[in-house]
């Protein structure tokens, strides 16, 4: 792929595509943790806009030799130690070119960049090569003194895998990958810096603006304390927020927007990965623990609604994100329900604000009834719900949510038997509030709340 520098791109939340998952888990790489490893939260969310700092696909240079050396990319001057250009037909690249390392090998960027939200590599053996592992590190002193990025990371396949690391740094930074163990040698292509997010971020202080992704208020009061808090655990994705509870294995709820600028061609990642930066201790439900069960991995926030990066993308797939969902439940009724959502912002010029989840205990998937999955670590839903908060595409948008705005919610069953026709299963927020506890469109006034958490929509538009 050609250097890409400073495409703006916005990452609001795509709602625009079916969360159509497979039972069957691919094998994907370990998930990563962030450089900072423990998030804040505070009043105010992300106003999700990443810049494309560069995307280096090593085209450009040449090196022959394992010997060190530097190379002159189209991002600029990398040092290649241990490391070469591969061009054969055993090396696995994206294009023409990728770097080829052996044994402790390494290479590092000569240069820095100004903030950085996520870095993703691809990478796969060399050839018939035995598996090895390698990490990513970070300098913020000019490659001076550098720390690790994450966890480590195995390759053990001649296909290229996509690893997502989230850095979350703001100032003057450098990225080194340092093969460590192995004899076998491997392949790195496609290493892409996604600059650091500048809105108005997650941290304390922070100031809740247009197409954030909690604008509405915290459902629940969820908070970040894992001590007494554990599950109703306020996590910031960066692409979405969530409610997550640490003895289901699943969030409580979710929320995100969806606008016109969340949508672009990036395409499916499918690396569903476990979530190395939940809280030390927590289980980490893995990418293939839903195998067998009977039960699909449904997206809370849609692969298909994070399309503006590969980044944003990626992240849906974290097994965080997943609740045990009936396929027919998920491929078929919610499907249609998100594409219907998707129509409201490509066909109909409007902006959404979504907020999903799950209540009660006990589902029948493609299967058997079941309580909970993987071992006890994962509950299975009774029931389903979405609520769409809906406005025509525009700024100030708590001041633009009056008494008469569109708000569509559904609650669905977490069965295979259920109807393809989501407006079967139209309701109310307050149904919901009922059912769950929790408190929607605590950010609205109190009028305009009580007129909005009482609204049957008619699934055409209509009250």
């Amino acid at each position: 792929m050609k250097l890409q520098r400073l495409l703006i791109i916005p990452v609001a939340v795509a709602m625009l595509a079916s969360c159509s998952k497979d039972n069957q888990a691919p094998v994907a790489d370990a998930a990563l943790a962030p450089f900072t490893t423990t998030p804040t939260f505070g009043g105010g969310n992300r106003i999700e806009t990443i810049t494309q700092t560069f995307d280096e696909g090593f085209e450009a240079g040449t090196k022959t030799a394992y010997a060190d050396g530097n190379v002159t990319f189209a991002s600029g001057s990398w040092d290649l130690n241990l490391a070469l250009v591969g061009t054969s037909t055993s090396d696995a690249m994206v294009g023409s070119h990728s770097v080829r390392i052996e044994t402790t090998g390494s290479i590092a960027m000569n240069f820095n960049v100004t903030g950085c939200s996520t870095v993703t590599v691809k990478h796969a053996l060399f050839g018939s090569d035995a598996s090895s592992t390698w990490e990513l590190l970070v300098s913020t002193n000019s490659g001076s003194t550098y720390t690790q990025v994450g966890s480590t990371i195995t390759t053990s396949s001649t296909t290229l895998s996509t690893a997502t690391f989230t850095v979350n740094n703001s100032g003057s930074v450098r990225f080194k990958i340092a093969k460590l163990t192995g004899s076998g040698r491997i392949n790195i292509d496609e290493f892409t810096v996604n600059g650091y997010d500048s809105g108005s971020g997650g941290g304390s202080g922070g100031t809740v603006g247009d197409n954030t992704n909690m604008l509405l208020g915290n459902p629940s009061s969820a908070v970040t304390n894992i001590t007494t808090s554990p599950n109703n655990y306020l996590y910031d994705h960066t692409y979405y927020i969530d409610s997550y509870n640490r003895d289901a294995g699943v969030p409580n709820w979710t929320s995100w927007y969806v606008g016109p600028t969340s949508l672009g061609s990036t395409a499916r990642q499918d690396d569903f990965r476990a979530d190395t930066n939940l809280p030390s201790g927590w289980f980490e439900v893995g990418a293939s623990d839903y195998s067998g069960t009977g039960f699909d991995r449904g997206h809370n926030c849609p692969s298909a609604d994070r399309t503006s990066t590969v980044a944003a993308n990626s992240a849906t797939f974290l097994m965080d994100n997943m609740i045990p969902q009936a396929p027919n439940n998920n491929q078929h009724t919610w499907a249609n329900f998100e594409d219907y959502g998707r129509s409201l912002v490509t066909g109909s010029g409007d902006e959404v604000y979504v907020i999903m989840g799950t209540y009660g205990t006990g589902g029948t998937g493609s299967g058997a009834s079941a309580t909970t999955i993987d071992g006890g670590h994962v509950r299975v839903p009774a029931h389903i719900w979405k609520i769409y908060v809906v406005l025509p595409n525009g700024n100030n948008d708590l001041s633009r949510i009056t008494t008469t705005t569109r708000v569509i919610t559904i609650d669905v069953p977490n069965l295979n038997t259920v109807s393809s026709d989501w407006t079967q299963y139209l309701t109310t927020p307050a149904a919901i509030e009922a059912a769950t506890g929790y408190t929607f469109f605590s950010a609205l006034p109190a009028n305009v709340r009580a007129a909005l958490r009482v609204e049957k929509d008619s699934g055409t538009g209509t009250i």
